[in-house]
């Protein structure tokens, strides 16, 4: 085998984010009596969303403070009068409550039964944690390193430095990082210094300087990488 550890990301990779997040917001509009919410601001949330995860990577902002300051943007700019932090309270017990996969996932993961697997994570513990346990991966995995319970968050090494310790894994050769973000999880492995797989099912193109390992359109390619590490770039 050539890699022996396959650390994962959650959203996007394994769990289908998107649907998760318009479910999501949905049901907290509704249930804050503003049925067409998620049709009428939805965009204008997952424009402010995106910013604040892209300053959560680059250290201006904190998770906790992500989490209302979102919709405390969102209310401002759509001029709805709205408790912020009830409605992040409501809307993140919504999200825990979805659990919707990615293509692949559960056939891709049973194939490495000879791997050790983890999770790599950033976000809200309660919210990863129970999406993973309802969904058919409960078991799948050997550690689920969560952002917010380790205190330090994908790029940063630190998050790597705490997955190698419980893991008890020194040989960064035989590790293998897979996600969909370039910024967070491709560039966050590459700085640490082992090999990394960008999950790319909508063959974006890549206009950054970060430069993953491999590249997949679909979860079943990473059979092939993990067995014998072939480089389809």
């Amino acid at each position: 085998m050539r890699y022996q550890v396959i650390l994962f990301d959650v959203d996007d990779t394994l769990l289908d984010f998107k649907t998760t997040e318009e479910n999501a917001l949905q049901k907290t509009f509704a249930q804050f009596g503003l049925a067409t919410g998620s049709s009428d601001y939805g965009a204008t949330y997952k424009e402010i969303s995106k910013g604040l995860w892209e300053d959560l990577e680059e250290g201006r902002i904190t998770l906790a403070e992500l989490g209302v300051e979102r919709f405390q943007r969102l209310f401002k700019a759509v001029e709805l009068d709205v408790d912020a932090e009830a409605f992040s309270s409501a809307y993140l017990e919504s999200l825990g409550k979805e659990m919707h996969l990615v293509p692949g996932a559960v056939e891709l993961c049973n194939s490495l039964e000879d791997c050790r697997l983890a999770i790599i994570t950033n976000g809200f513990a309660s919210v990863q944690t129970a999406r993973i346990a309802a969904s058919p991966l409960c078991n799948s995995f050997e550690h689920l390193i969560i952002s917010e319970e380790v205190g330090y968050k994908k790029p940063d090494r630190e998050i790597f430095d705490n997955a190698f310790s419980k893991l008890q894994w020194t040989e960064k050769a035989n590790v293998l990082m897979v996600g969909d973000s370039l910024t967070s999880d491709i560039q966050g492995g590459a700085r640490y210094g082992i090999d990394t797989c960008w999950f790319n099912p909508l063959g974006k193109e890549n206009q950054t300087s970060i430069r993953p390992t491999y590249e997949i359109r679909e979860l079943s390619e990473l059979q092939e990488i993990v067995r014998r590490g072939n480089v389809n770039l």
